[in-house]
């Protein structure tokens, strides 16, 4: 099982935003005191449409409407570039037939955007997106929707993610959890658990 973003595809907000308002307001954006990107974005990743995210951010801090805005209506940027190594290693276990699935805090409306740019994500027999379930990482419910998905033991399946505190929360789940830093550490990690890659 495998997170999606800065695993398989690298994210970075500051592309997008500095398409729509320049690279330097993007990154003063960012680095805000007063408006915080992440968890604003978060809440998308659980379910809240962009619509009312926008709506939200322009009534509550109108001096940065066009650039959250910006992050939107520029996001294929965003995620342009694969993380190096790891789509060589889904291919690898896509044709030894190991059963792959994926586990990503993602907006449903952008999910799509994704997949388009990405055709590594076709290998996956399923991909649980946080925004289509209404809730993300690292809250437990959706580790309970991937166990109903997965369909065997959680102890039986390997979860890689950037995040030590998803991977904790993974771990927490059952599943044995690995913390990803980079595709030859990964490699590594996956041998050591027998997978062949």
């Amino acid at each position: 099982m495998f997170d999606v973003g800065n695993v398989l595809i690298r994210w970075d907000p500051v592309a997008a935003i500095a398409a729509g308002v320049g690279d330097e307001e993007a990154r003063r954006f960012l680095a805000a005191e007063d408006f915080d990107f992440f968890a604003w974005n978060h809440e998308q990743d659980a379910g809240r449409t962009w619509s009312q995210a926008e709506q939200a951010a322009a009534a509550s801090h109108p001096h940065w409407a066009a650039h959250a805005r910006a992050y939107r209506a520029n996001f294929d940027l965003a995620i342009a570039d694969p993380v190096p190594g790891t789509a060589d290693i889904v291919r690898t276990l896509h044709a030894a037939g190991v059963r792959l699935l994926a586990l990503t805090n993602w907006s449903a409306e952008l999910f799509a955007r994704a997949r388009s740019g990405h055709d590594v994500l076709a290998l996956f027999d399923d991909i649980v997106v946080s925004g289509e379930e209404r809730v993300a990482k690292p809250d437990a419910a959706i580790f309970e929707v991937l166990a109903e998905r997965v369909g065997r033991p959680m102890d039986r399946c390997v979860y890689v993610d950037d995040s030590a505190r998803n991977v904790a929360a993974g771990a927490r789940a059952g599943l044995d959890a690995v913390v990803f830093t980079d595709a030859d550490r990964l490699r590594a990690d996956l041998r050591l658990r027998g997978l062949p890659v």
